[in-house]
């Protein structure tokens, strides 16, 4: 039994933001349809790498246990066919620019009357309404409008490009799934369908927690390395005597006195306790001299399991896939290939008593499973041979 069985969805997005959402839900053993087109450029197919087949392993990990079927939206019989299936895949979740669905014939107000019970979500750069509603956007862009970057860099340098989509992820795929299934809630007590506008940069507003909240009640503004999480304290990441990093977050007492003892300067214990700015300083000075004198080697026999004080070694990505806590945690797993062999893929994080997600099949190809959908429908062979020549599936 799936937490998530019961749950049909329509995947319209190409974007990351939809695409990881409904990854989520599918992991939980969701149904769920991805809507594609040979037509459309899905960036997340045609990012490399790529593997034999020249299938981008992004897709095949981001679509993972979604079936895909080809439908010309642009055409009368694939909107018909949307129709029916939102009979029974009653979720939609879409990444259009506003206005693009109802131009199809597929917005929340037409399909609603076909199935008033329809949860509908998009997922937007600005979102539904407002002057920026119709404006392309990436990840950066975001995380600009909000008021993430300024105070999240070093003083007097430029914003670092991130590894990984704040904005997208944090933002909009958290976001998209956290409403969708407060709707399932809500149409589950009410019997009502809802609509959902989740704007990126609305949400990333809100990771602002901190320094924003402070500054809407106090007037004073975060600046760049000033404050207690952004480098003003020695809560900050060390260079090692061979050129790799630690980081280190031991702000409360009892974890500073453990940093000091680790670090061998013990003396300093009781000025860390001191708020003055210059104390600050030179703790935090004193903290880069002491990592300095070690190889990151070195500091990782003393930073070891048994040490509890909130210092971490920063690893690539090869070293934080075999770090033993995420290896116990499952967050590697092994996916089903078409050939029989498995793919190696990032788990789901959400872990549930008794329950384990459900990793189907990598990434399909586009239209994979349109014959089969179609039949489930009703459609005969000969129907589908038909839409196939008048150009609706494509």
């Amino acid at each position: 039994m799936t937490i998530l069985k019961g749950l049909k969805i329509l995947d319209f997005s190409s974007l990351l933001p939809g695409v990881f959402t409904t990854m989520m839900f599918a992991d939980f053993g969701a149904d769920v349809i991805h809507v594609e087109s040979t037509k459309r450029v899905d960036i997340m197919r045609i990012m490399p790498p790529y593997d034999e087949n020249k299938e981008s392993y992004i897709h095949q990990h981001l679509n993972r246990s979604k079936r895909s079927i080809r439908l010309n939206l642009k055409t009368k019989e694939a909107v018909e066919i949307v129709k029916t299936l939102i009979q029974e895949y009653d979720i939609v979740i879409e990444g259009f620019r506003p206005g693009v669905m109802k131009r199809l014939g597929l917005d929340y107000e037409t399909l609603k009357e076909v199935n008033p019970k329809l949860i509908y979500c998009s997922v937007t750069c600005y979102g539904q309404t407002g002057p920026y509603k119709d404006r392309p956007g990436h990840d950066n862009n975001y995380l600009s409008i909000a008021g993430v970057l300024d105070h999240s860099r070093l003083k007097g340098k430029k914003p670092v490009t991130m590894g990984i989509q704040i904005a997208d992820i944090a933002g909009g795929t958290l976001h998209a799934a956290i409403g969708v299934l407060a709707a399932a809630l809500h149409r589950e007590q009410t019997g009502e369908g809802k609509y959902i506008d989740v704007s990126m940069t609305d949400a990333t507003f809100t990771l602002n927690a901190l320094y924003g909240t402070a500054f809407l009640g106090s007037g004073i503004l975060p600046q760049p390395e000033e404050e207690i999480l952004n480098g003003g304290t020695f809560y900050d990441y060390y260079k090692t005597k061979d050129g790799r990093y630690f980081s280190v977050g031991s702000l409360e007492p009892h974890f500073r006195k453990l940093l000091c003892e680790a670090l061998d300067i013990p003396e300093l214990i009781q000025s860390t306790f001191n708020d003055s700015t210059y104390t600050q300083k030179r703790f935090k000075e004193a903290v880069k001299d002491a990592f300095l004198t070690k190889t990151f080697d070195e500091w990782l026999e003393v930073f070891d399991e048994d040490f509890h004080g909130c210092v971490e070694p920063v690893l690539n990505f090869e070293e934080a896939c075999n770090h033993p806590q995420l290896q116990s945690r499952n967050m590697i797993v092994d996916v089903p290939n078409r050939d029989g062999s498995v793919q190696k893929q990032i788990g789901t994080a959400i872990k549930f008593d008794g329950v384990e997600p459900t990793y189907k099949f990598v990434g399909a190809r586009v239209g994979e499973h349109t014959n089969e959908i179609l039949n489930e429908l009703g459609f005969s062979d000969e129907e589908i041979e038909r839409l196939e020549n008048n150009g609706v599936l494509e």
